[in-house]
């Protein structure tokens, strides 16, 4: 999925929750002990079959939802009739904001380093930045079969732009190839924090151009201006 349409895909499954009668199906359905049926939903709402139907598939569609088919009459084999098709909550989260934030992994890496520092002693910002490269690192390794199989530098850079795109910078590429960040996915921590948060995206960063196997061609560093991220990325 490219970036653009994963951020449209969660923006479209918040959208679908703007009808009445899909929140009051989804409020019923998150406070549901276990999967639920059409004939439940109505039922609890008072409308008819048809429309919870209706409602419950477009909330499917937007990712909101998940599916199960079950017999829920207890009988199986011939005769025992069709399935039914069973509703609940996605366990997945849907969250979409514009420009696009991250700070549920910034929330992730700070979660991280306080309990290290807790159980250790040490101080939490070295905690955070350990936290921060790895967690960049293994997304960068996640990404690397792009670099691997790329056989020029342009190639290797798309890829690189690609994994920052689809985690928000917004990455654009400028004179002698350096890569500025249009859009901070942490924009509201480092106003508060600013040299924490920027430290932590500087850490992650280097960190994800590590695991790319790009850090010999690409190379982070902090290097703020108005309207960017702090991080730019030049090449080697």
């Amino acid at each position: 999925m490219s970036p653009s349409s994963d951020l449209e895909s969660r923006i479209a499954a918040i959208a679908a929750l703007d009808q009445p009668v899909r929140r009051d199906l989804y409020r019923f359905l998150a406070t549901a002990d276990d999967w639920t049926g059409r004939d439940e939903a109505a039922e609890a709402l008072g409308v008819p079959r048809s429309v919870a139907a209706f409602h419950l598939d477009k909330l499917a569609d937007a990712g909101v939802l998940e599916v199960r088919f079950e017999r829920t009459t207890g009988r199986s084999g011939p005769g025992a009739g069709r399935p039914s098709k069973l509703y609940r909550p996605s366990q997945q989260e849907v969250a979409a904001s514009v420009p696009d934030r991250r700070y549920d992994l910034a929330g992730s890496l700070l979660a991280a380093a306080i309990a290290e520092s807790t159980r250790s002693g040490l101080p939490v910002g070295e905690c955070l930045k350990v936290a921060a490269h790895a967690a960049g690192r293994e997304i960068g390794e996640d990404a690397s079969e792009a670099v691997r199989i790329a056989t020029t530098k342009d190639a290797r850079t798309a890829a690189v732009l690609d994994v920052l795109s689809r985690h928000g910078y917004e990455p654009e590429v400028g004179r002698r190839r350096e890569i500025a960040l249009a859009n901070c996915p942490f924009h509201r921590l480092a106003d508060e924090e600013r040299e924490l948060v920027c430290g932590m995206n500087l850490d992650f960063l280097h960190g994800l151009l590590e695991g790319m196997a790009s850090s010999d061609q690409l190379t982070a560093r902090l290097d703020p201006a108005p309207g960017f991220c702090c991080v730019r990325i030049a090449a080697a």
